[in-house]
């Protein structure tokens, strides 16, 4: 079929490679070149369209964007044409990040403005929901640790997208990687907009967002980088709950959307979630970086709120010499210094709020005798109001196959940081389940069915994966050196950043997963090894 652009023709379906408009006489081929398929969408000054090149070898697929301003006064178009432009200028400014579309083209037809970009294949947040329904907490941090960067980088080029939201973020079908689209909101600095002479600012309604993702300042028209942190907040909670801002209830005093009710994440995300949504953009995180340095402290919440982590910087300077993972507690960048500014200010408001029950018990706010500079792990009693005694002790976290198989059936799912090694899990079901920072050493996890698990900084080095549901299962910083993945379905998994140096891969189902060339060539692959583009054989 060919498409008319013609904003005012009656009639714009057109048989294939036709010339013209049977019912208005346009031209059908824009600039003798791009012929227009179907219609995509509208927005409040712009048209989007499916189309095809027919100068380039194949006709590949792109997207035209044509203006099209819901108004016709002149300040309304003089402000949408500003705006296309300014969208056609930021994509050629960040159009070269693999999870944005390039800018092909940009002209001027007719009094006609024209945007061409690189078509991405592939299903919107909101469709993926709409048709596999909510996310877990695994799948929200596998969101967060991939759009996270692609922001931070965004936000580096001095740009604000200003309309994050699941619609406006597709899952690309040849990688599975996620990609930002639609920068028609985009404002290239951090100032209040001015006012021209007409006594209208310079950016309208068209341009501050969509209502509901956008945050109080962005629709008082001054955009910070932060309003981008809320939107993206926003869209993780429609991941857990399919729920839309308009279908949820807003505290009337404060202005707060009311979510926590509807969600089922551990007690850090909620808090890392109440922060990026906090309406006073004071209080919100104020980059993406901050939000990923609070994700990666998550494992060691229990411990801060126990007082058994080091007692200083020194301290913990010498026990991150002999533990690697510890260094993400303190900073995004694995690679940059340490420091004890993270864990001081996590500890000081975990203690802050138990700080009225701590003094009833004689204890401080981790857990410690007042005075004393390290935490018991012996008992401690603490009476309460009928005279009974309760015991505050340090958790075991060494657990056997029996006691760990119990425990997920009576609805545990949190096993971070625990000792697993060794254990015999061959062909059990503990699908969606948080192994973060555990031990998993020579453990036999045959057949084991692992959907959408949480590995990070885990050591699964030997363990045997053979044949194992490994899918959507998330490895950051995990270290699998010497496993044995041999048949195991790792589709959609996120490995980046994983320790491969002799895994064996060999018939392993690797479509859509998130890992380097260089972490492949450290492991073992075969012609049966399924790779990230759905292609089998070796590298």
């Amino acid at each position: 079929m060919s498409y008319c652009l013609n904003p005012t023709c009656p009639n714009p379906e057109n048989v294939a490679y036709s010339p013209r408009c049977q019912s208005c006489g346009s031209r059908l081929l824009l600039r003798d070149r791009y012929r227009v398929l179907e219609p995509l969408g509208q927005g409040g000054f712009g048209a989007t369209f499916l189309a095809q090149d027919e100068a380039l070898p194949g006709e590949p697929s792109c997207v035209i964007k044509q203006l099209r301003p819901s108004g016709t006064a002149p300040h309304v178009l003089q402000m949408a044409r500003e705006l296309f432009e300014r969208e056609a200028k930021t994509l050629g400014k960040i159009g070269n990040h693999p999870q944005v579309p390039r800018l092909l083209d940009y002209f001027e037809e007719q009094e006609q403005f024209y945007l061409i970009q690189e078509y991405i294949s592939g299903a919107t947040l909101q469709q993926e929901v709409k048709l596999n329904g909510i996310l877990t907490e695994t799948g929200v941090k596998q969101f967060l640790s991939e759009i996270l960067p692609l922001l931070q980088y965004i936000h580096e080029q001095k740009v604000i997208h200003r309309d994050i939201k699941p619609a406006n973020l597709i899952r690309r079908t040849q990688d599975a990687r996620m990609v930002l689209i639609d920068f028609g909101a985009v404002k290239n600095q951090v100032s209040q907009a001015a006012t021209n002479q007409s006594g209208h600012t310079a950016l309208t309604a068209y341009a501050i967002g969509t209502p509901g993702f956008a945050p109080p300042e962005q629709m008082a028209m001054r955009p910070v980088y932060a309003s981008d942190i809320y939107a993206l907040g926003v869209t993780c909670i429609y991941l857990l709950t399919s729920k839309t801002p308009k279908d949820l209830d807003y505290n009337p005093t404060t202005g707060e959307m009311m979510w926590e009710q509807l969600v089922h994440v551990s007690d850090h995300l909620t808090s890392v979630l109440r922060k990026m949504l906090d309406v006073s953009v004071r209080n919100r995180y104020q980059s993406a970086t901050d939000v990923l340095r609070a994700l990666e402290i998550e494992p060691y919440l229990e411990s801060l709120s126990k007082g058994l982590l080091v007692k200083s910087d020194t301290n913990y300077k010498e026990r991150t010499h002999n533990r690697h993972e510890d260094s993400a507690v303190l900073c995004s960048n694995p690679s940059a210094p340490p420091t004890g500014v993270g864990v001081a200010q996590v500890a000081a408001a975990i203690r802050a709020r138990r700080a009225k029950t701590a003094e009833a018990s004689g204890l401080d706010a981790g857990g410690m005798r007042q005075g004393s500079g390290t935490a018991k792990s012996t008992s401690l009693p603490n009476s309460n109001s009928n005279g009974s005694q309760t015991q505050l002790s340090k958790v075991e976290r060494k657990l056997d196959t029996q006691g760990l198989l119990t425990a997920y059936l009576k609805g545990r799912r949190d096993f971070a940081l625990h000792n697993l090694n060794l254990l015999n899990l061959q062909g059990v079901d503990l699908s969606e389940t948080n192994f973060h920072s555990a031990q998993l050493q020579n453990t036999n996890l045959q057949g084991a069915n692992l959907h959408n698990s949480d590995f990070g900084r885990a050591s699964l080095t030997r363990a045997n994966l053979k044949d194992a549901n490994l899918s959507k299962a998330y490895f950051n910083h995990a270290d699998l050196e010497g496993a044995d993945l041999r048949g195991a379905d790792l589709s959609h998994a996120y490995l980046s950043n994983a320790n491969l140096r002799g895994a064996n891969l060999c018939g392993a189902n690797l479509s859509g997963a998130k890992i380097s060339d260089d972490q492949m060539a450290l492991a073992k692959t075969n012609w049966m090894t399924v790779r990230p583009n759905g292609k089998r054989g070796l590298l």
